[in-house]
């Protein structure tokens, strides 16, 4: 429960300070959010600008291994403000869903799949080079509810996108 409060106090700071550090972001950007939670490894992602600094963050993993096929889609609303220069850090709050299929005995049960929510926080920096590129790395905790897929997981991602 204590990260729930954290999450919600830098929530509640990042609003308050909404128009402190008022910046442009670029309307739009897509690329590739390379991480390892649970498995799912890179993740298409895409941000859309909806004011000068705040976006949504749309994320699609999808993992196929022997046993299994999987996909998990992740929103998150972020905060964004300006360090200095091209250096901006980030925060932000989301949920998604997501799905496996697998081979009836690979998890020894009857069923052969699985369907999960999670709700998920972000926190991140970013660079914007003078070229439209971007590179970030972030940390985004999700607690997932559904069979497999119901605890608190750590991900930690490199983002490099194309800003258009």
């Amino acid at each position: 429960m204590k990260i729930f409060r954290n999450l919600l106090i830098l929530g509640i700071l990042a609003f308050s300070f909404n128009g402190a550090f008022a910046q442009t972001i670029s309307q739009n950007a897509l690329g590739l959010r390379i991480g390892d939670n649970d498995g799912f490894g890179a993740e298409v992602s895409y941000q859309r600008a909806l004011s000068e600094n705040n976006r949504l963050e749309i994320d699609l993993g999808l993992r196929s291994g022997s046993h299994y096929d999987g996909f998990k889609l992740a929103g998150i609303y972020q905060w964004v403000w300006n360090i200095e220069g091209g250096f901006n850090w980030y925060a932000g709050a989301g949920a998604g869903l997501g799905s496996y299929d697998y081979e009836d005995d690979y998890y020894l049960k009857d069923n052969g799949s699985e369907t999960f929510a999670l709700i998920a926080g972000d926190i991140g920096i970013e660079y914007n080079f003078d070229i439209p590129l971007m590179l970030s790395l972030d940390f985004r905790p999700e607690i997932g509810f559904g069979n497999h897929y119901d605890d608190l997981d750590f991900d930690i991602a490199l983002g490099i996108r194309y800003q258009f």
